[in-house]
């Protein structure tokens, strides 16, 4: 039961939105200025350079990726030496990063390349149907897990040697499969001169210990709590949803958040943050009997994606539990105590409607009919 007590992300996944040229040449986030210093200091300096392979590890909404990738655009751009602060974007090879051609670097997987503005509005606007939709889902998975034959593919890059500089980036490494991350081993084990491996991994845990043994993780995930509240306070402003938000509710996103400045503004601006209150509404009716399961499935599809609602569950269902176990909220906006003063359901309900939420998550991913999802949980919450 404790983990169910602990304050988890729900911040939507962001890794389905394709990254564009621009985050190579976007500014430095504050939280990151030390690290960069010290890195770029230490490739500036004659007797140094920078480890052979490193590894980006976090939750998401840290800003890793935004890092690395700045770091790959600053170690090839040829104007480095008189822009310390992030490459020129000006000469020849950060404009081979801008058009996806640069011969000194290889990305794995291949989905994880940065691609210009245009085409990302484009592979957005392409998927505009529920159907189209869910099958972008699924291969968009399919394609972050990286094989060893993607591994292998790298080694004539890797060691072609009298080449400059080189450099890998391997995203979501913790989807490497055993033979990839076995075969990625050697090459960590026998390190090339002037080659680089950048590995980045949402969920680093689940990493070969073999392999983090042999990388150099970078100090990315201690963000001071007053860089991230000023850092989320401006990028929010005073409101959101024209409704203004103080500094109550900017802290709450950042604890909702684990500490992580960008996920607490996605969490922000995420379409079912706002309905929080109303999820509980619709659970109190649908428990007294007030409202019909089918009804509220019905009214709940108009108002958001079953994506979004398993997520908006998630975060209620972590509090309500928090709350019958005698903790305190960490929704300080909805009141549950007064909620759940005259009925608070049991610890089995919890895990089962728990377990349904899992289910539901892993059922939509062999596209099942969100229809048939929604009525199936609203039957469920009913029973909550």
């Amino acid at each position: 039961m404790s983990d169910m007590t602990e304050t988890t992300s729900t911040v939507p996944m962001m890794s389905m939105i394709p990254v564009t040229d621009n985050i190579y040449f976007a500014p430095l986030l504050p939280w990151q200025k030390e690290l960069w210093s010290q890195l770029t200091k230490r490739v500036s300096m004659p007797q140094q350079s920078l480890p052979h392979a490193l590894l980006a590890a976090g939750m998401q909404g840290m800003g890793k990726r935004a890092f690395v990738w700045r770091l790959v655009a600053w170690l090839l751009c040829r104007k480095r030496d008189v822009n310390p602060l992030g490459a020129c974007g000006d000469c020849e090879s950060c404009q081979w990063l801008r058009s996806g051609t640069h011969p000194s670097l290889q990305v794995l997987p291949i989905v994880s390349m940065p691609v210009s503005a245009d085409n990302a509005h484009n592979e957005e606007g392409s998927n505009s149907t529920g159907k189209d939709k869910k099958s972008a889902k699924a291969a968009s998975n399919a394609a972050l897990k990286i094989k060893v034959d993607d591994i292998r593919a790298l080694q004539p890059f890797i060691y072609q040697g009298g080449q400059g500089m080189r450099i890998c980036v391997l995203d979501h490494a913790e989807k490497m499969t055993i033979a990839a991350a076995n075969a990625l081993l050697k090459t960590l084990e026998e390190p090339q001169a002037q080659v680089h491996l950048l590995l980045i991994s949402d969920a680093p845990a689940q990493l070969l210990p073999t392999i983090k043994s042999r990388v150099q993780q970078l100090a990315l995930q201690t963000i001071d709590p007053a860089i991230s509240m000023d850092y989320v306070t401006q990028a929010l402003g005073s409101t959101i949803n024209r409704e203004a938000i103080g500094t109550d509710a900017i802290e709450q996103l950042i604890q909702l958040a684990n500490g992580a400045p960008l996920a607490a503004i996605a969490l922000a601006h995420a379409p079912w943050y706002s309905k929080r209150a109303l999820w509980l509404t619709t659970w109190q009716a649908l428990r007294s009997g007030k409202r019909s399961s089918v009804a509220a499935s019905d009214y709940w599809q108009t108002q958001l994606g079953i994506t979004e609602f398993i997520q908006l569950s998630e975060l209620m269902l972590l509090d309500i539990r928090r709350v019958c176990l005698g903790f305190d909220a960490l929704q300080k906006d909805i009141n549950f105590l007064t909620t759940l003063s005259d009925y608070k359901p049991v610890d089995t309900g919890l895990e089962a409607f728990a377990h349904s939420l899992l289910e539901t998550k892993i059922a939509l991913q062999q596209n099942v009919q969100e229809k048939f999802a929604y009525d199936k949980l609203m039957q469920e919450l009913a029973n909550l």
